[in-house]
């Protein structure tokens, strides 16, 4: 399931806060992409039992008027393109604005939910200055003040009805492998030379939901659905190396993903978008494996391969317990070795400790290395068992969970990852009242 909320507008209008309103409505996913001219902002929230995403497209570069409205313009149309509902953003203090009416024409051809959001309506008055944005030929106004979570509620109810709720999806074996990326990284290209030449041995099944389809793929002794989310829609106007096209495309892919396939461009190396996709990745609980593509291209000498290896990981860090693979797509150069690898990290990560293979090894490791005291505080730990969560997540039940620091935590995650294999999956470890 990936319901997705697109907030739009004018800089300076509050997109940010409301994002921030909406999110925090429960411990969200939170994460910031640095892009090469803006910010983007995407977390995950849940109003009446509907789990949605949210995208804040953010602000925009310094120019003109007529740069802004371009800018928002593009925004706008891969906003409708690839979200769910659009939520449009307006200041009643400051009133109707130019790049208001500019963003309320390309919204008026859309067929998606659109809500106009007035916002810093922080009382009664304000609410009632909203009326002049009736001129934008939307419809209803749904004053809020963002700031003060005034309005936000009664705007979710409404906004929910057109979200659908999170399904029970078909119980498969299969484990479903998404190839993510910048633009250019080689994507496309592994997909076609993983499917192009095996049509006969592949057949479509629909996606659990209208946004994905699943192709099975099933050769060479692999067998697996790969997760085709963009694929589904028609291309966009908007020229598609956009980051904010990326960003939308990557999450939608991800969200529905057991395991990531990273394409990474050797040739221009491991980029600040590409630690972005990462921790999408990480955050999202998937299994990932960084395939570094275009390796032909690179003048490379014996310890070449190492040195990358251990930049991407420093870089990476905390979570550097990932397969690395170098690859070159036309060459088809250890392109089933990228495969393994994603098979390999499907099954670390569900893989299942006995509750008590976990005591037995925990607990005199813990005796021997206990928790720093706190404020005179001693911290016992007496019991580890894994939770029933599709992915790797460790409780580990103490006297005082609250004085238990991260880099225990952390201490903890590398003792697991040190006993037990699990490549390729970020691991949760929980410290909880015993």
């Amino acid at each position: 399931m990936s319901n997705m909320i697109a907030i739009v507008g004018r800089p300076n209008v509050g997109k940010s806060t409301l994002f921030n309103r909406l999110v925090g409505m429960r411990q969200a996913i939170v994460d910031e992409f640095s892009g090469v001219t803006r910010d983007r902002h995407y977390g995950k929230s849940e109003w009446n039992g509907k789990p949605f995403s949210v995208i804040d497209t953010g602000g925009y570069i310094k120019g003109s008027d007529d740069i802004f409205e371009d800018e928002i313009r593009k925004q706008v149309i891969l906003a409708i393109e690839e979200s769910d509902v659009i939520l449009f953003v307006v200041d009643v203090i400051e009133g109707l604005h130019g790049l208001d009416e500019e963003v309320a024409k390309v919204l008026r051809k859309s067929d998606k939910p659109v809500y106009l959001v007035a916002n810093k309506a922080d009382n009664h008055a304000q609410s009632l200055e909203a009326t002049e944005f009736y001129a934008l030929g939307l419809g209803d106004i749904h004053s809020i003040s963002a700031i003060n979570g005034s309005g936000t509620g009664e705007l979710l109810d409404q906004v929910v009805t057109h979200l659908e709720h999170e399904e029970e999806e078909e119980e498969s074996d299969l484990p479903r492998i998404a190839v993510v990326g910048r633009p250019n990284a080689g994507k496309s290209s592994l997909i076609n030379a993983l499917l192009g030449n095996e049509r006969n041995i592949v057949t479509d099944i629909a996606g659990t939901t209208r946004d994905s389809i699943d192709t099975r793929f099933n050769a060479f002794g692999f067998d697996f659905n790969l997760v085709d989310t963009a694929g589904v829609r028609k291309k966009s106007k908007v020229h598609e190396d956009l980051e904010f096209y990326s960003v939308m495309r990557s999450i939608r892919t991800i969200e529905h993903a057991d395991v990531c396939i990273l394409m990474v461009d050797a040739e221009a190396g491991f980029s600040v978008q590409d630690l972005n996709l990462f921790g999408l990745i990480q955050k999202n609980k998937k299994a990932v494996v960084i395939c570094m593509n275009k390796w032909d291209l690179v003048e490379k000498d014996t310890n070449t391969a190492k040195k990358i290896e251990d930049q991407i990981r420093e870089r990476i860090s905390p979570f550097k317990d990932v397969e690395i693979i170098f690859t070159s797509v036309p060459n088809k150069t250890r392109l089933l070795k990228v495969l393994e690898g994603a098979i390999r990290a499907y099954e670390n990560q569900k893989q299942k400790i006995k509750t008590s293979e976990l005591n037995d090894f925990f607990l005199p490791l813990i005796g021997a290395y206990p928790p720093p005291s706190t404020k005179g505080k001693y911290i016992k730990i007496k019991y580890v068992s894994q939770l029933p969560t599709p992915y790797p997540s460790f409780a580990f039940f103490a006297n005082l969970p609250q004085y238990v620091k991260e880099p225990y935590k952390r201490f903890l995650e590398n003792k697991l990852r040190e006993k037990w294999n699990f490549m390729g999956t970020p691991i949760l470890v929980h410290i909880r009242k015993k």
